[in-house]
Formats: structure tokens, sequence, C-alpha cells
């Protein structure tokens, strides 16, 4: 199996103006390289990226020859290079504290995920007030999309974010700040509504033609907008004629069906798989679906994004979904 730093694509697009230049260069585990905060030794340096000292202390030092102080201390001026071993992958778009994940299971090998979030850059979205606070559909969107993006890579997927922001990272916050500087794989999101679409369909078609694995699919997270006295459930769509795209909304649903009757048997799920003629679903080349996943106008849906647990929840309801598709695809061949 290919190294997950080696799969993973994501996280190797650096901010700023090189960032389109090495769209798609890879790298090997031995490149990956943190700085030490103030204060830190190799153990808990080591530790702070899920990598024990007693595993991987030695080969940290060799791999570092001449970069260490006294007594084998780190030097703050110095960038260190991590002994992944396949075991962790680094992705800064998930923030400080979530940038290290480790790979728990390979369940998803030889899949390839594009995710995209909703809106973004000169484009907010939907919105909904919270007492004194608003609430804006692509910050929202983007949050969930990072949490379901490291949960697919902590199962062995290869794993694209079309909308990027170079600072938000995953947030535990109930509200989450509002900004508009999100790319579209490293480029400047146009405001023009049409020119968007296009922007992010080229971006999934060019990535989807370089890419190997046999299961490729693109998932699009939105917020719906509606009354406020509107409550909805997760509603899934896709285009019609696709087969896959079909399985895997009906998957999702499937999927959701199950945790609502154990987590809240009372309620019910009334989320619906429908086909929708949308751009993005008829012009991307992987299978693609669109997921609404509640009413940001409504009080009883704002739970399911401002608490941090349920955003995480939904993130790993998708993921649980995913697992199942591309167990079903592997059976159907």
């Amino acid at each position: 199996m290919q190294s997950m730093i080696h799969k993973t694509i994501i996280y190797l697009i650096i901010f700023g103006i090189f960032w389109p230049a090495l769209l798609f260069s890879q790298a090997s585990p031995k490149l990956i390289k943190d700085k030490p905060k103030k204060g830190e030794g190799i153990y808990t340096f080591l530790k702070r990226h899920d990598l024990s000292y007693s595993q991987y202390g030695k080969k940290f030092i060799e791999l570092n020859k001449g970069k260490f102080g006294k007594d084998n201390t780190l030097l703050m001026h110095h960038e260190y290079i991590l002994p992944a071993d396949n075991n962790i992958d680094i992705n800064p778009f998930f923030g400080e504290k979530y940038k290290t994940t480790k790979i728990t299971s390979h369940e998803l090998d030889g899949a390839t995920l594009y995710l995209v979030s909703g809106h973004g850059g000169p484009d907010p979205g939907a919105s909904g007030k919270y007492s004194i606070h608003t609430m804006y559909e692509d910050e929202y969107a983007y949050d969930i999309v990072l949490r379901l993006a490291k949960n697919l890579i902590s199962k062995g997927a290869n794993v694209h974010l079309i909308i990027q922001d170079p600072n938000d990272g995953i947030r535990d916050d109930m509200f989450l700040s509002y900004d508009n500087d999100e790319k579209c794989v490293g480029k400047t999101i146009p405001l023009d509504h049409l020119k968007r679409l296009k922007q992010r369909v080229n971006s999934i078609n060019t990535l989807y033609k370089k890419d190997k694995d046999k299961y490729k699919r693109c998932v699009v997270i939105h917020l719906d907008s509606r009354s406020k006295r509107k409550q909805i459930d997760v509603f899934f769509y896709y285009t019609k004629g696709s087969k896959k795209g079909e399985r895997l909304a009906k998957t999702f649903q499937d999927t959701f069906d199950k945790k609502y009757k154990r987590h809240q048997p009372s309620r019910g799920f009334s989320g619906t798989v429908t086909y929708r003629n949308l751009y993005i679903l008829r012009n991307t080349d992987p299978a693609c679906v669109f997921i609404e996943l509640g009413n940001i106008q409504n009080y009883r849906d704002q739970q399911r994004f401002i608490k941090e647990n349920n955003r995480q929840a939904l993130a790993n309801w998708l993921t649980e979904g995913i697992i199942n598709d591309y167990r079903n695809s592997k059976k159907n061949h």
C-alpha cells in the first residue's frame, strides 16, 4: 500500500503563491516536518504528533542528526522530520489541534473522495439567526467537510478538499466566525454563480483524470434555508441516470435512517433521495451526491450545526455511508 502521506493530496497544497504550483506534487513520509513549540523536548514533540517515544525516539534522532542542542535538546529555529511510517497523516487544513490524523484502518484503501463544501469566498450562502449570532452556511458546511475528510483519511482514503480555507481548520466553537478567504483548489473563487460552479467542476474533473483508484465519488455539502418554522431532515440528491450516485445517496439515507432509529426512535427519519438537475451533479466526472443537512433558519435544525458533537456525528454517519457504499461497490465487481 502506498503510504498515507503519499496518498493524501490535500495537505500538500501550500498557502499563498505556491498553492497552485504544488497542487499535484507528492511527498514521502520522511519529508513530513514540524517545528517544536517552546519548552518541548523529543518526548513531548513526538507525543503531540501521536508518536510514542519508545517506538520512534531512536529513529527520530537518526533522521534529524545534527539538528540538536546539548543532550539532544530541540532547537526552536529548526524543522524536524517526523518518522511517520504510514501511521499518521499531517494536514494543515485541519488546524493545529487536529492536523495529525492516525490511520486506524485500511477500509477505504483504493477509494478517492472529492469533498465540496457549499459556497465560500465572496458567497457565504444562506444565513440564520440564533439569539444575537448569525450563522453562515459556508462556515458550517466547511467544518463538517473537514471532519468528514479527517474521518476518511483515517480509514485509508485518498481525499481532495475542493474548497479550502488557509486558517479556519476544524473548529469546536458553537458559532463559527465568518471570513471570505476560501479558495477553490488554490484559486480565487469568483463572484459570478455560474463561474463558481464551473470552477469547482473543472477542479474535480482535473483531479479525477489523474487519480488511479477505481472507486471515485464526489460529495457536496450544503445547508438549506427555509421558513423558520420548517424543520427538515437530511436530503440527498443525485443526477438522473447516475446509478452510482443513486446508490451512494440511498446508502447515505439508509445509514441515517438506522442512526435515527437508534438515537431518536420516537422521531424517525424522513430524509429523501431524489434526482435533481443541478449543474455540479450533471457535470462532474465522478458520481456525485449533493446533500442538504438541514434548515439553517430553524431552531431545532440549528442544534444539528452549532453543537460540535452534532457536526462530528454528521461527519461520522456520512463516513459510515461511504464505507458501506465502497464495500458494496467491490461486491458488484
